[in-house]
């Protein structure tokens, strides 16, 4: 077992197919001892029957048979095992090493200090592995270990090694690793995992677990800035008013002054409380509540910082984006964004281009798919503290969550704020819209209208349009058709560009309902997702969503543009309803059923729904 105080290294496993990486870990935890005595005996048993030498058990069988930790950060599973030496404790993340499961993979590397990669003696360096090392030097990760497995099939040659060795380091010269080791090792028998091998009397360096448990990690968090995300604000009274958090890195003592981000508001630190007790000074790892001179607004997800070398603050940044989920990467539609503690809806603006991970080269692309990494711009709803993913892991890595599932549907890595986020700003007006209204003697409203091509959204918008005229109501209507003979004519109909389409909209709706007015919007809006967000963009009670209901066959037999029968035919691309989804709303304020209801009365059920709301 560890030493009372030894600290805590993560790193992940990662390499090509059947390159070992079950075997390896399954060594390593044989030879910890962190196994049952029945459980230890059973592998020698194993051994024995396959005419193997005793501790040399089939250990992919061992690792696929241990109850996993499983991460519930996220909704991608990566197992991690748990081990430890007299001089270190380890946490070390399994994940597969076929090439659909790369996302597993960047998911276990967030979190890891240091990467081992297993490369096949016999086989060489593939392809997959030179994907995981480019994954890797992405992710951040400088502390490198190629463990040139399986080393007895080659007989121990040293060319072999030296070859492969060599091979590695001239491929990884442009991926930035500050150390990186090569060993010559044989996992399943055991030769340099945790002892020196006479197999290998040529070879001086150090053995895998050797390097292991001595490559200095921590200073590198504790050199770096303070970064302190705070997770709790504990006060449950007035006397005792603290923030809790784990020192992502750098330092902190007693009477420094800190900043809180975003806000900016500064204090300074009167107690950094303990487990144990108070203390004088924290550093990076350690898990603290600190109490400050003054009372300041810090909530949960602030960042604390030193006054002197505080993080950039922004509502827009450029990141790197690895997508996770099956459902591709859409721009314009809205997610959340966790930054360190710090949960906030984020659009991801445009996809600059996407990243051939076997070459590094840039691809044009108009989205991300599973597994593929894109550069993207983020915008924001608020300003966000954060650092740039090479200059501090813990407060430059986003993830990206679905606002209806909650799956986690991409990870990121922070490049920089965008240079408009912070020149542009906000500019305060003497007129607003409470005074707009007034002078129209109304208030203002969305009236959302979302339905199938041919439902009746047009008809029956324009119907209340003309009611709401004829009543001295001041509004305006935005057809979907007719938006994209202007603003949206740039827009096709796949699903990214039905995204922007409504974000567009969305946007424009929201400046004429800031102008006093009563805006119809008749669109299919199809996404729920972006029916949601435009939801969002209002006051409440201020969005009305109509939900102009019927079947696809009534819908189809109206066809009056004859849509329909191109899109049977093949000739229309992306029709909702034929090849495109429609996801109806799950509670819109109004719905109506159109294969019962005339245009006449589904405009009078508007207006009707418009006055309960209080027009």
């Amino acid at each position: 077992m560890a030493a009372a105080g030894a600290d805590l290294l993560r790193f992940i496993t990662c390499g090509s197919v059947d390159d070992g990486k079950s075997t390896l870990i399954g060594r390593l935890l044989y030879e910890s001892h962190v196994l049952p005595a029945d459980q230890l005996a059973a592998l020698d048993a194993d051994s024995r029957r396959r005419g193997q030498p005793a501790g040399t058990p089939d250990f992919s069988l061992l690792v696929d048979g241990l109850a996993a930790e499983r991460e519930q950060s996220i909704t991608i599973d990566v197992a991690y095992r748990h081990f430890a030496t007299a001089r270190r404790r380890f946490i070390v993340a399994d994940t597969p090493g076929h090439e659909q499961y790369t996302r597993n993979m960047v998911t276990g590397a967030t979190t890891a200090d240091a990467a081992v990669l297993l490369v096949d003696a016999h086989e060489g360096l593939l392809a997959q592995t030179q994907r995981h090392a480019r994954l890797v030097s992405l992710l951040g990760i400088r502390h490198v270990l190629v463990a040139i497995n399986k080393m007895d099939r080659v007989g121990w040659s040293r060319a072999t090694f030296e070859r492969l060795a060599d091979a590695f380091r001239d491929f990884a010269c442009p991926l930035g690793f500050a150390d990186i080791a090569c060993v010559p090792l044989s996992a399943l028998y055991g030769d340099n995992v945790t002892a020196a091998s006479t197999n290998s009397p040529w070879y001086a360096g150090p053995t895998l677990l050797g390097w292991l448990e001595t490559i200095d990690v921590d200073s590198d968090r504790v050199g770096k800035p303070l970064r302190l995300p705070v997770q709790w604000v504990n006060r449950p009274d007035a006397r005792f008013r603290g923030f809790a958090g784990t020192l992502e890195s750098g330092a902190v003592r007693r009477g420094d002054t800190l900043v809180a981000l975003p806000s900016g508001a500064q204090s300074r630190v009167a107690r950094i409380v303990a487990p144990g007790g108070d203390l004088e000074a924290a550093v990076a790892g350690q898990a603290v509540t600190l109490t400050l001179e003054t009372g300041i607004d810090v909530g949960r997800g602030d960042l604390l910082a030193h006054v002197t070398d505080p993080p950039a603050v922004a509502d827009q940044l450029e990141a790197t984006i690895i997508w996770m989920h099956e459902a591709p990467m859409l721009p314009g539609r809205a997610y959340f964004a966790r930054i360190g503690t710090r949960t906030v809806t984020g659009t991801i603006t445009a996809l600059k281009h996407r990243i051939d991970v076997a070459t590094h080269g840039e691809l044009a692309a108009r989205t991300l798919e599973l597994n593929d990494i894109g550069v993207c711009t983020l915008a924001f709803d608020q300003p966000v503290a954060f650092d740039s993913y090479a200059d501090n892991r813990a407060t430059g890595a986003l993830v990206l969550i679905d606002r209806l599932t909650n799956d986690t549907v991409g990870a990121g890595t922070v490049r920089f704020a965008l240079r408009r986020a912070q020149n542009v700003h906000w500019q305060s007006l003497d007129v607003d819209k409470a005074q707009r209204a007034a002078q129209k003697a109304q208030r203002p409203r969305v009236l959302w209208f979302t339905g199938l091509s041919g439902a009746g959204k047009s008809t029956i918008a324009n119907l209340v349009e003309k009611k709401l005229h004829a009543a001295g109501r001041h509004t305006y209507l935005l057809d979907g058709d007719n938006v994209r003979h202007g603003l949206n004519r740039d827009l096709g109909f796949r699903d990214a560009d039905r995204v922007e389409n409504i974000r567009r909209v969305a946007e424009v709706a929201r400046l004429m309902t800031d102008a006093g007015l009563i805006v119809l919007v008749s669109f299919i809006s199809p996404f729920r997702s972006e029916r949601r967000m435009a939801r969002e963009l209002f006051a409440a009670g201020e969005f009305l969503e109509i939900h102009v209901d019927t079947t696809l066959e009534a819908a189809e037999s109206r066809d009056a543009k004859g849509l329909y029968a191109k899109a049977r035919r093949g000739e229309l691309a992306n029709f909702t309803g034929i090849d495109s989804p429609y996801e109806p709303p799950g509670h819109p304020e109004l719905r109506i059923d159109t294969a019962t209801t005339t245009p006449e009365e589904a405009a009078d059920l508007v207006i009707a729904c418009l006055e309960r709301a209080g027009r």
